[in-house]
């Protein structure tokens, strides 16, 4: 199955793309998903026809989903979100805040995505496309795997030991109620879960992330971030899609200035991004609704080219061999050598850029050598690791 996820800036034109795109793919004969992990979902006005929170049939070979965040919230979190509402009404938190406190940010999007991991499992698809939610969103939502490794891996398994040894002894003597073991159990299984669901949207040969932009310099800058972003958490992205672009033939002087300043930016994006291919869509003269308007908007963006092809193949992260030294290199397009921040802990490398960081768990390898040198070049991040003397 090929996934193909379609993130940017609010309102650059996601969904219209997401739904050309699967819409195209179910011409071409293959069996497509188009599905959305953005809160407010807009497929079905895209595309114009009602969609469940169940696959719906909209046309031949294709599907579509929105998913109901609360029913997927009941089916995966019910017994950890009642316990934790236990926990805060215990401490007198009123019932309709502990409710709420129960329910982590970001776990409507979350389930959202572990959908993909199930449609993987079956086979039930031969391509999936998600309209992700905007592109802070959709960060967060991917790092979601790596955040909440680290918390199991030091806390869970230790915390579960010492919560079953006070468990045997004290019940009566604690005013906060102790988590269970289905508690533990359910939390278990999203960990185990989620961790499934990280390495089929991280496997280049699955899954592809394509960003959409507008040629104007605030959404150039986001995806610019966004995109040094997700090469730092691994994840391949693809292609670049420059939406509302004003044509040639369009000769009205209202529009002469824009017209100069999108030349501007387009050369801009055309500079940024490497060897990604850069697609370009048209401003349309009306709103791009139905089967038909997104049929032309498909083929205008992809030609004669298959969607589900993998446009570029470039790892963001590798390990490679010179002489007796093993180096990591990790692509970090768009940050300066002051920006980045390493620390080794243990089997884990922290890299950290801003306020987001990341923990790589060294491979064997790797984990059994000391960091000797970092350096950055050409948007790459290469750290030299060797034996201490």
């Amino acid at each position: 199955m090929r996934v193909l996820l379609y993130t940017g800036k609010g309102g650059v034109g996601k969904t219209s793309i997401s739904a050309a795109t699967a819409l195209h793919c179910a011409e071409l004969g293959y069996k497509t998903l188009v599905m959305s992990t953005d809160p407010a979902h807009s497929l079905a006005d895209s595309l114009a026809q009602p969609i469940k929170s169940e696959p719906t049939p909209l046309a031949k070979n294709l599907w579509g989903l929105e998913i109901d965040p609360f029913r997927e919230i009941e089916e995966n979190w019910a017994i950890v979100k009642d316990y934790l509402s236990t926990l805060f009404a215990s401490q007198g938190v009123d019932n309709i805040v502990a409710e709420e406190l129960s329910i982590l940010p970001g776990m409507d999007e979350l389930f959202s995505l572990l959908k993909i991991r199930q449609f993987y499992e079956q086979e039930a698809y031969d391509v999936t496309v998600v309209d992700c939610a905007p592109t802070g969103a959709t960060l967060r939502l991917l790092h979601f795997p790596e955040m909440i490794g680290w918390y199991m891996r030091r806390l869970f398994h230790v915390e579960r030991k010492v919560v079953g040894t006070i468990r045997k002894f004290t019940d009566e003597l604690f005013s906060v109620p102790l988590p269970g073991d289905e508690v533990y159990n359910t939390v278990e299984r999203l960990y185990k879960r989620v961790g499934e669901m990280k390495a089929v949207l991280s496997d280049p040969n699955v899954t592809s992330i394509r960003l959409v932009l507008n040629p104007e310099k605030m959404v150039i800058e986001e995806t610019r971030r966004a995109y040094t972003y997700l090469n730092l958490f691994g994840f391949v992205c693809d292609a670049i899609i420059a939406n509302k672009v004003l044509p040639e033939e369009v000769t009205d002087e209202y529009f002469a200035e824009w017209k100069v300043s999108q030349r501007k930016y387009l050369e801009e994006i055309e500079a940024s991004f490497g060897e990604l291919p850069i697609f370009k869509v048209r401003l349309y003269e009306r709103e791009v609704v139905g089967l038909d308007a997104l049929r032309q908007m498909a083929r205008e963006l992809y030609g004669s080219k298959d969607p589900t092809e993998k446009f570029s193949k470039d790892k963001p992260m590798k390990i490679v061999k010179r002489g007796k030294d093993y180096w990591l290199e990790l692509q970090l397009p768009f940050v300066e050598k002051g920006d980045i921040q390493l620390l080794r802990k243990g089997d884990e490398l922290i890299v950290r850029l801003g306020s987001i960081k990341r923990h790589i768990v060294l491979p064997h390898i790797l984990a059994k050598q000391e960091p000797k040198l970092a350096k950055l070049e050409n948007g790459i991040l290469q750290i030299k690791f060797g034996l201490s003397p």
